[in-house]
């Protein structure tokens, strides 16, 4: 890892709020505690959430690995992100959004998001959705979202956010396998200066979902907007938000009384997509869920009374859902949303909204930062980010410089900067360092959260020659690249996936009962963990198992390099040989002498093992709507693939030109 190793001190400015655990020795006191006893540990976090009826039972281990937490214990995610607050501090601003148009911006108190929650939580009853019943929300990065959420929640409703700007085909597959029993949508929405018609594709997604009763509509947009009516269509039936939000006097408070839900019940389900196959329903429960991102709010992201806290993720997305919605509002925190995207109308739009809003916590992607290295410093410095107290990165490994760049230039080197690593499935944040505790290595996740053991298992070992290991002790030697497992149960993982119990056995849970993730992951001489990416992208040359990330890391380090994306292409001898996609800055030429330039570089910096033989430059990477690389994509286009046809599922990608460009090359 080389230069990656050297640590970098928190930031003496940075004083946490809670007071136990100021120091690394506070922290590995806790989390031992958290591995010996997590009953204990969990049953205390567990009593920061107001329950209707406590648990029997912290732990239900008796059928791995279909776990359950908190049995019998009754609580509702709603009453606690919602319901407690509006009485504690009802004028306390839950929600901030601001529209891609500057004028457009609206807040909400607790006390006023609990009403706008009890008025469509009321609709929701009217149009006959129970308890059980599946909710598809296909909408953009507007507050109805968050509030039809915690609607659904309130009355035990099982919600599903599909994330938006997919395809109709993409849009019903979801639906169709929730048998969602409503859908709520909205008439466009904005994106980089022009409007997107969300409802057309609703329209055209739902003429196979039979489930369906009702479609209600946001009127985001003002324009001129038709709803089907009964005399055209029997079944589903249309009607606006705002009409039925007014159903009732907004001169009067609503109540509408929290379902007391089991900790085991369904809270939501959100679909992940894989290179093959129907996209996965994960399934969230109540209890586990909503105490592990609660827990994790507050030990990482240290949130405070006074804090704005900006997680840019779409709420479509696992981010959004416990990092926009459910971790900071079950804390009392103030969020802030954001419908656009970071560089319209200017390049420094984040840094405007930062700057306006006193933005304190801001926790975005990877990708994000290195799109926002490209438009140059001069954007930071010409904005006060001042109010900035903590960063996070979140969604694939970070390379070291951006790391960099994004603690000297956004944190202006004051700020903690904690890489956090986690997954759809695990709900919450697995592995992070602690800010103003643990020293900040550019570039790793840090150590394990409270209650998480993680093992690196190595990649060619067989089931038969693993060895059951001791709490932190992983199979494979320092520095040694291999398979990333987890070995204990947390609160926040997966309850499994929606009518597939057999899937989600066989997808995540290995012979000895570790969960899977998926990912590479080495841990350094000093226990920090960085995690490498997909297993899949761990290539194979001539035997040795080479890393993209790493490589991708050594290519991303040249200085005229804003982005790249590794793959091994298919090669007789060497089994495969590693090809390199890269994005060069503005003032580059993207010819073959310079091909040889950066394949030298990569060389110099990881050795002649890491040899890249062939370099395709592009203006674009292809990228799926939150902003990840398609690599698997990527691999067939390495692979001669000319058809855009034959490139699998493309119902999340933000940008087909991107592949096109690809193609044509």
């Amino acid at each position: 890892m080389g230069e990656k190793n050297e640590a970098i001190l928190p930031p003496k400015e940075f004083m946490r709020r809670m007071p136990w655990i100021r120091s690394v020795d506070e922290y590995e006191r806790l989390y031992r505690e958290s591995i010996k006893n997590p009953e204990k540990f969990w049953g205390k976090q567990a009593e920061a959430l107001d329950w209707f009826k406590k648990w029997d039972k912290v732990l239900d281990e008796t059928n791995p690995p279909f776990y359950k937490w908190f049995v019998n214990g009754e609580l509702n995610i709603c009453h606690n992100c919602v319901d407690r607050w509006a009485e504690i501090q009802p004028e306390k601003l839950a929600i901030i959004w601001q529209g891609e148009p500057d004028e457009d911006v609206r807040t909400f108190t607790y006390d006023g998001l609990k009403q706008q929650v009890n008025r469509f939580a009321h609709t929701l009853k009217r149009f006959g959705v129970e308890k059980g019943d599946r909710v598809a929300l296909y909408l953009p990065m507007i507050p109805e979202l968050p509030i039809a959420m915690l609607a659904c929640a309130k009355i035990g409703a099982i919600h599903t956010v599909i994330v938006g700007g997919i395809s109709a085909e993409a849009v019903k597959i979801r639906i169709q396998d929730a048998e969602a029993k409503m859908l709520v949508t909205a008439n466009g929405y904005y994106r980089a200066g022009k409007i997107k018609d969300s409802l057309e594709i609703a329209k055209e997604a739902i003429k196979d979902c039979h489930s369906v009763e009702t479609v209600i509509v946001v009127k985001r947009i003002d324009k001129e907007t038709h709803l089907p009516c009964c005399a055209e269509c029997q079944k589903p039936v249309y009607s606006w938000w705002e009409q039925e939000m007014e159903f009732y006097d907004y001169d009067f408070p609503v109540e509408c009384a929290p379902e007391r839900m089991s900790a085991d019940d369904i809270s939501f389900l959100l679909y992940t997509s894989g290179s093959t196959g129907k996209p996965k329903g994960v399934v969230h429960t109540t209890g586990g869920y909503l105490v592990y991102v609660n827990t994790t709010m507050w030990y990482i992201f240290d949130i405070r009374d006074n804090d704005v806290f900006w997680c840019t993720a779409d709420i479509g997305w696992i981010t959004g859902h416990s990092y926009v919605v459910y971790g900071p509002l079950s804390c009392g925190a103030t969020v802030f949303m954001y419908e656009g995207v970071p560089t319209y109308p200017e390049p420094d739009r984040y840094w405007e909204l930062i700057e306006k809003y006193k933005i304190s916590i801001f926790y975005t992607a990877p990708t994000v930062i290195r799109d926002l290295i490209q438009q140059g410093t001069e954007w930071t410095q010409k904005r006060d980010l001042s109010c900035l107290r903590l960063l996070g990165s979140v969604g694939e490994p970070i390379d070291s410089k951006s790391w960099l760049w994004y603690f000297e230039n956004v944190g202006k080197k004051r700020c903690s900067l904690v890489d956090t690593y986690w997954q759809t499935e695990t709900g919450g944040i697995l592995l992070t360092t602690l800010p103003g505790v643990h020293s900040m290595k550019p570039g790793s996740t840090g150590f394990p959260f409270f209650g998480v053991v993680p093992e690196i298992i190595k990649h060619k070992e067989s089931d038969e020659e693993c060895n059951e290991p001791d709490l932190r002790r992983s199979q494979c030697s320092v520095g040694e690249m291999g398979k990333l497992m987890f070995s204990r149960p947390w609160p926040g993982m997966l309850k499994g996936l929606w009518k597939d119990p057999e899937r989600f056995s066989k997808t995540y849970w290995h012979k000895f009962e570790k969960y899977l993730s998926g990912d590479g992951a080495v841990e350094d001489e000093d226990g920090y963990f960085w995690v490498t990416g997909r297993i899949d992208d761990l290539i194979n040359v001539s035997g040795h198992l080479l890393s993209t990330a790493e490589t991708e890391g050594a290519l991303i380090s040249h200085q005229y390099v804003t982005e790249a994306a590794v793959v091994g292409k298919p090669h007789k001898i060497k089994g495969n040989e590693l090809y390199a996609f890269v994005v060069l800055g503005k003032e580059v030429d993207m010819d073959k002498e310079f091909q040889i330039v950066l394949v030298k570089h990569v060389r110099e910096k990881l050795g002649p093992i890491y040899t890249i033989r062939e370099i395709k430059f592009t203006e674009k990477l292809p990228k799926t709507k939150s902003g990840k690389i398609m690599r698997r994509v990527l691999r067939k286009i390495a692979a001669g693939e000319k058809n855009i046809t034959e490139l699998g599922d493309l119902s999340t990608l933000a940008d087909e030109s991107a592949i096109q460009n690809l193609l044509k090359e």
